[in-house]
């Protein structure tokens, strides 16, 4: 049986700190599927099918990588797809604790879903897309977080 595992996130944007959790998780799984959720409690800054469409350029020699938009709960898109496993990114405690809380809620919808939380690589731990968003929106360079060029945003 494959081991897939589920990337979910906002990606609003898909950054550095992004790419480098699925790259090391390529080394864990069978297939990484990168999912772009949809977040009810925020606005996007990037439409989904642009993002999509950027993060599948990022992977597009890398077939055990996929890229999927998707509704509703995580837990349930996980059953859907056949991923065991939730990827996710730890970049401080703040991070763990909010990880936590949700990786327990996943775990009971979907019992046999196991969250498995990857460290940060150091030199990519400050980098958010809170503050990618910003510095963007405001005509700052954001080349060095992201892995390729946003469009200008209006």
């Amino acid at each position: 049986m494959a081991r897939i595992a589920l990337f979910p996130g906002s990606f609003d944007p898909f950054t550095n700190g992004h790419l480098d959790v699925v790259r090391r998780g390529t080394q864990l799984f069978d297939e990484v599927i990168i999912a772009l959720g949809n977040n009810s409690s925020k606005t996007r800054y990037l439409p989904v099918e642009q993002m999509l469409e950027m993060i599948a350029e990022v992977f597009r020699d890398e077939p055990r990588v996929r890229v999927q938009a998707y509704k509703g709960l995580t837990a349930d898109f996980a059953r859907e797809v056949g991923a065991r496993y939730l990827l996710r990114g730890l970049r401080n405690t703040t991070d763990f604790e909010y990880e936590n809380t949700i990786a327990q809620a996943n775990r009971h919808v979907n019992p046999e879903l196991e969250t498995v939380f990857l460290i940060t690589s150091p030199a990519l731990a400050a980098i958010s897309s809170t503050i990618i968003r910003e510095i963007h929106r405001f005509g700052g360079n954001v080349d060095d977080f992201v892995p390729f060029t946003l469009p200008t945003v209006s």
